[in-house]
């Protein structure tokens, strides 16, 4: 009789151990649930930056500029190596002295180092255009997201390079990218 007790007392005890956790499985699947569609959003920031005003404005302002320069340093770049050949050529053809030839060498190493000079400090320049103009794009972005999440309705906004997959009626960009082009209008007509 000992052992039927025991055996039931067993049963008995592993079902209510069974009940627990269903108890606390379902209380997990309740607080996964609640976790819907309208808590989680997320945002292509690639898409806005590129499709953004300030981006198809100042952008592309900025990306024009840099090109120029980029092609002006390299056009001078090449100026001066033309140069060298020539010279070094006329030498080897016995047109100029030694010493004709030496003094053009260090002219042309002369322009050749002031260039070089000039040519780091506006590409110093541009990389800080660069760095201020990124830096305007994200705060726009950060503070459009913040906006639009003002009330708290999003418990989680992520960047869609981070998703592997997600609901389409998740994506917010337009809305962002939207007000990311609202504060930039704002933002030029407190500048003038």
């Amino acid at each position: 009789m000992k052992k039927i007790f025991v055996m039931a007392l067993a049963a008995a005890c592993a079902l209510t151990a069974c009940t627990t956790n269903t108890a606390t499985d379902a209380a997990t699947t309740n607080e996964v649930a609640t976790v819907g569609g309208s808590d989680i959003a997320y945002v292509s920031v690639e898409q806005v930056l590129a499709e953004c005003d300030l981006m198809q404005g100042e952008g592309q302002a900025l990306a024009d500029k840099t090109q120029k320069a980029q092609e002006s340093w390299a056009k001078k770049e090449q100026s001066l190596a033309a140069e060298a050949a020539q010279l070094q050529e006329k030498y080897e053809k016995g047109l100029i002295t030694t010493r004709d030839a030496q003094a053009k060498q260090e002219s042309i190493q002369k322009r050749a180092n002031s260039f070089q000079t000039t040519a780091q400090r506006e590409a110093a320049t541009l990389d800080e255009e660069n760095r201020v103009f990124t830096n305007r794009l994200q705060d726009l972005v950060m503070r459009a997201v913040q906006e639009i999440n003002a009330d708290k309705q999003y418990k989680m906004i992520v960047n869609a390079n981070s998703l592997l997959d997600a609901d389409t009626t998740l994506n917010i960009t337009p809305m962002v990218l939207e007000k990311v082009n609202e504060l930039y209008a704002a933002e030029k007509s407190e500048a003038k």
